[in-house]
């Protein structure tokens, strides 16, 4: 019995040695080539290649010139209401004017902006300067915040109209300062962090969240006139949600990727548009873009990878090219 079972193994033994198919038996001799079950399967993607290519603009091509202008102040942190800007007139002359020392010793916010020759810039302090550019100094310093704010690193936003500053920041609080008068005239603590740039309509002032909700206020008093959500994301990245006025509407890029446009008069929205190309949203795949601009009937919005332009009443995307600003 022994001896059969014996000559049994052998053959079972030999026989598998010589296996080229099942791929069992390898070793360094022998190399096979395994086949993915997904090899013969085509890679399809919904997303387009990045842009890389280089056009040469046509000779012939005239480019069409707008109107220079003297500009002589910027109330906006963007200019203008629209976020575009305009033909500058400017000289060339690289000369000097001004040269001050250091005028603030804490680190000043990113923008500053400029009213009838007074620049205005704020700092991580909560202060805000006005410094003159005829008597070259500063003429006012303000801080709106009480001690137990001090030390907040603070982000201040800001835009000024008629000698009025208005300022929203990363705390909740919303209040209007006179220049002339050197006195808050109204604040408000909203209690979750301002996180936009800040547009006037009239008596209305528009500013958004950090939980992408958007907002109508009263510009004379701070009241709420209107509060509309839209979609909050729980991961933010350096891309702050964007206002945009062009006429009577408001349009509104929030942090998840998506262009609103609110009828400034009735405060109703028009249409909404979501430029984000990801559904998943984790660290790596944030959204991110630049300010809107609006231009005529159109509006110019850039994601992480698209550049659009939109139509202004309908939402409609006209263009989508493969390059972002």
């Amino acid at each position: 019995m022994k001896k059969y079972f014996f000559i049994l193994s052998f053959i079972l033994i030999y026989q598998c040695s010589f296996d080229d198919k099942s791929g069992i038996w390898k070793n360094k001799n022998y190399s096979y080539e395994e086949k993915s079950i997904f090899s013969e399967f085509k890679t399809l993607s919904s997303s387009e290649d990045v842009f890389s290519k280089i056009i040469t603009l046509d000779k012939k091509y005239l480019i069409e010139k707008p109107k220079k202008v003297k500009n002589i102040s910027w109330n906006d942190i963007y200019y203008h209401k629209t976020n575009n800007i305009e033909n500058f007139d400017y000289s060339n002359l690289n000369s000097l004017v001004f040269k001050s020392k250091r005028i603030s010793k804490h680190n000043n916010n990113s923008y500053i902006i400029s009213e009838k020759r007074n620049i205005i810039f704020s700092d991580i302090r909560g202060n805000i300067n006005i410094f003159s550019i005829n008597e070259k100094k500063i003429i006012d310093k303000f801080n709106f915040y009480k001690k137990k704010y001090k030390n907040l690193k603070k982000e201040l936003n800001l835009i000024v109209e008629n000698g009025i500053i208005y300022v929203s920041d990363n705390i909740g609080f919303l209040y209007a300062y006179n220049l002339n008068k050197k006195k808050v005239l109204w604040a408000k603590n909203y209690r979750v962090p301002f996180s936009s740039n800040l547009k006037i309509y009239k008596n209305k002032l528009v500013a958004a969240n950090q939980n992408n909700n958007f907002y109508f206020f009263n510009k004379l008093s701070g009241e709420m006139l209107k509060f509309i959500p839209t979609e909050e994301i729980t991961v933010n990245n350096e891309f702050k949600n964007n206002l945009s006025i062009n006429d009577e509407t408001s349009f509104f890029l929030n942090t998840y990727g998506t262009l609103y446009a609110f009828d400034n008069n009735s405060m109703k929205m028009n249409w909404f548009l979501n430029l984000n190309q990801s559904t998943d949203l984790n660290l790596s795949n944030l959204f991110s873009g630049i300010e809107l601009i609006a231009h005529n009937n159109l509006i110019v919005a850039s994601s992480n990878k698209s550049t659009y332009i939109i139509e202004a009443q309908t939402g409609s995307i006209l263009y989508k090219k493969n390059f972002k600003s």
